[in-house]
């Protein structure tokens, strides 16, 4: 019999953590620890692949992923806020599904956020190279990884202030961005090479499939990775003050806030340019003022992106360490992971984190093209992203069918659950079947079983012995 109770305790207790992580993240922090990973590369390196292979459908890509996402936001913030015990969705995966769920997309998630900040630190190199274009990428890549080791052992509210002024650039710089291509395309403004800002060029001949809808599909991948940090609010959820109302806040305007950033500029940028303007390798928000016969104004967007970029790669790291600590304190990860510093900052799990996020952009060294590194890694994250929500879904289903009494009691219900859980998993197939079908990103999705065959002989050669203490957190309260 379900002791109402408990149950009521368990799901408000602020569960007290002597040696863990403080809640010193207000709402304005998670928000834009949620954009700063969101808004990085994937927009401002990544858009100008998308485009060149997708042409204008690539406005409808993103609102179509980005829709989705926000419904598996919302599974995930019904979940975290039915049980305050949750520290991150880790946690109910393993409460709803199983232990070895929690174990994969605990290490999934850590791997995730190795992957995505490789990719941005592999684009700030290119970035740099604007300026210095004799500087070898990797090396800017390793200096820039080496000021965000020493900012992450900061508090964790000097992290949040700081991620949170890094964020709120890009911000200032999508919406300028967004402002300028308006006014350029208002006054019908002529670049040096003859294009004529205007919205036509939406639709103009050949713009919308300009590949047909072999490109169309191509342009999923990256628009998917760039998608990539939505989630990142629950990864925030241990260290959140009052989450019953910096949660849903959160859940309800990122989505919408990041569709708005790139459904907008994205149409700016193909106003102003026209799509077949656009290079593939370089940042179509340079090219942008570049094309448009300013390159000042291109030398200020670039350093807007170099900071961006450095944000996106900033909350990565947050990420790996958080999610490296949790794993550890539920004894799915060696026991020096799970120290904690005097500033309660996770520094076993930071400094292993951030050594293999070095290993990995050092493949620069071994492959110069920026955009082919980038490729690799960020179709790496897109799949490991797609199994996480995945997994996130299924918790969601299986929660509905395991405790009605919390989804009934619940004031953040998903709207249309289970029904809505449905269709996203078999969205998220389409999307793996995709990936499948394009040379460079089949190369990535090829190296995936191995990851998943890894996790599974550790598993069960190390830690299925733990099964019963992970089983679930607190479930005492429902004996």
């Amino acid at each position: 019999m379900i002791d109402a109770k408990k149950v009521e305790e368990r799901r408000n207790d602020d569960v007290s953590r002597p040696a863990g992580l403080s809640r010193e993240l207000s709402n304005r922090h998670i928000q834009f620890i949620a954009l700063g990973g969101a808004i990085g590369s994937g927009l401002f390196m990544g858009a100008g692949k998308t485009i060149s292979v997708s042409g204008t459908s690539i406005v409808f890509t993103y609102m179509l992923i980005g829709v989705v996402l926000y419904f598996v936001m919302r599974a995930m913030g019904e979940l975290l806020l039915s049980d305050l015990k949750y520290k991150n969705f880790a946690d109910f995966c393993t409460d709803y599904i199983g232990p070895w769920a929690g174990f994969f997309i605990g290490w999934s998630y850590w791997l995730t956020w190795v992957v995505a900040a490789v990719a941005d630190s592999v684009v700030i190199g290119g970035y740099i190279q604007y300026w210095y274009p004799d500087l070898d990428a990797w090396v800017a890549a390793l200096t820039i990884l080496t000021a965000l080791i020493f900012l992450n052992f900061l508090t964790v509210r000097m992290f949040g202030e700081l991620e949170f002024w890094f964020s709120l650039v890009k911000v200032i710089a999508v919406v300028s961005l967004i402002a300028v291509g308006g006014v350029l395309i208002a006054v019908s403004f002529v670049s040096p090479s003859g294009v004529t800002a205007s919205l036509s060029h939406l639709v103009e001949k050949d713009a919308v499939l300009p590949y047909g809808f072999s490109g169309f599909f191509a342009g999923f991948q990256i628009a998917i990775f760039s998608f990539a940090g939505i989630e990142m609010i629950g990864a925030t959820a241990a260290e959140a003050k009052d989450p019953h109302k910096t949660l849903p806040r959160a859940i309800n305007a990122v989505p919408i806030r990041v569709m708005v950033f790139y459904v907008l500029s994205l149409i700016c940028i193909i106003s102003v340019s026209s799509w077949h303007a656009i290079s593939a390798d370089k940042s179509p928000f340079v090219q942008l003022f570049l094309i448009s016969g300013l390159p000042m104004a291109a030398g200020m967007i670039n350093l807007v992106v170099t900071t961006s970029a450095i944000s996106a790669a900033n909350s990565g790291i947050f990420c790996t360490s958080r999610t490296l600590f949790g794993l550890a304190t539920v004894k799915q990860a060696p026991s020096v992971f799970g120290s904690i510093t005097r500033r309660k900052v996770p520094g076993g799990s930071l400094i292993f984190s951030c050594f293999c996020i070095a290993l990995g952009a050092m493949l620069l060294i071994f492959i110069p093209s920026v955009m082919t590194v980038y490729t690799i890694v960020s179709t790496i994250a897109s799949v490991l992203l797609i199994f996480i929500w995945s997994l996130i879904l299924i918790a969601y289903i299986v929660y509905r069918k395991k405790r009605p009494e919390l989804h009934a009691s619940s004031k953040f219900k998903m709207p249309c659950g289970i029904p809505l859980c449905i269709f996203c998993l078999v969205f998220f197939v389409c999307m793996i079947v995709l990936l499948a079908l394009e040379p460079d990103t089949l190369m990535a999705l090829s190296l995936m079983p191995i990851w998943f065959a890894w996790l599974a002989l550790v598993y069960f050669l190390k830690y299925r012995h733990i099964n019963a203490a992970n089983r679930s957190v607190g479930e005492e309260a429902y004996s």
